[in-house]
């Protein structure tokens, strides 16, 4: 079985961070396993607390995954500050893992602050490089590239610009922008557009998360970037189209719909009871 990392932060009410990255790993059928870089306590409409574990343990934690079992692709995902980054860093250069997807989150669903303001210099400097797909919506873009984003080529200007800071190639997702969802990858040569109609809903609690351990997920299990991007998107879009109505603010996306549609039946002999 392949073995996917996550490298973030917790998400207590589930829809989003390690929790969210974990279901998905589990949808796509690789073995997840995760690493605390901060306990968040949030639920679908607010983040009440921040409380960041110690760089010495974040990288004790690194140490126990890669020494023992490794990983066939790591999502790194929050990180708050720049003691943070630079711990995960560090273990990324030691262990040099394959397939590094990183998403640069600044920002809960609901607008809170997931990342000091300060800390975006340090991300750019010692996670963007690190990265073998960097994956920032609109927002993330626009403040690592120093751009404002209004259009496509917009979107294709700012990946430009990122990806001239060492990631391998960058996917600017456009679920900010009006009309339909169209996200732009860049490998530093060619664009691809990945594109899907934009689905009519508030529950969209954890996206992010989930669309960057899909890929994570399907570069562990052999696909080339491209093709692991397109799978990823398919795979959000309907955990999208399927979100859960859970909770006062935005609930979750659904990350077993596929599973428990067809996985869990003849569980008793027959079909899944409802």
């Amino acid at each position: 079985m392949r073995k996917v990392l996550t490298v973030a932060g917790s998400d207590c009410s589930g829809g989003a961070g390690i929790q969210a990255d974990l279901k998905t790993f589990s949808a796509h059928g690789v073995f997840g396993m995760s690493v605390v870089v901060s306990v968040v306590a949030e639920n679908t409409s607010r983040v009440i607390a921040i409380q960041d574990v110690t760089p010495d343990m974040i990288e004790k934690q690194m140490d126990a995954v890669f020494e023992d079992i490794g990983a066939d692709a790591v999502k790194v995902g929050m990180l708050s500050t720049p003691v943070c980054m630079r711990a995960v860093a560090g273990k990324l250069k030691q262990y040099a893992p394959k397939n590094v997807v990183v998403d640069p989150v600044m920002y809960a669903k609901n607008g809170c602050p997931l990342m000091d303001p300060g800390a975006v210099g340090a991300l750019i400097e010692v996670i963007v490089p690190l990265a073998d797909v960097l994956t920032p919506n609109i927002p993330e873009a626009e403040r690592i590239a120093e751009m404002k984003i209004e259009a496509l080529d917009d979107m294709k200007e700012a990946a430009r610009r990122i990806h001239a800071m060492g990631c391998r190639s960058v996917l600017v997702k456009g679920g900010h922008a009006l009309g339909d969802a169209v996200d732009v990858l860049f490998d530093g040569t060619d664009f691809r557009l990945l594109e899907a109609r934009r689905i009519d809903t508030k529950n969209t609690h954890g996206t992010g998360c989930t669309f960057s351990s899909a890929i994570a997920s399907n570069l562990a299990l052999g696909y080339d970037v491209a093709e692991a991007a397109e799978r990823a998107k398919r795979y959000v879009t309907t955990a999208i189209e399927h979100a859960l109505p859970i909770g006062k603010g935005h609930g979750p996306t659904h990350h077993f719909y596929d599973l428990y549609r067809e996985g869990l039946r003849g569980m008793d002999g027959g079909e899944r009871r409802s």
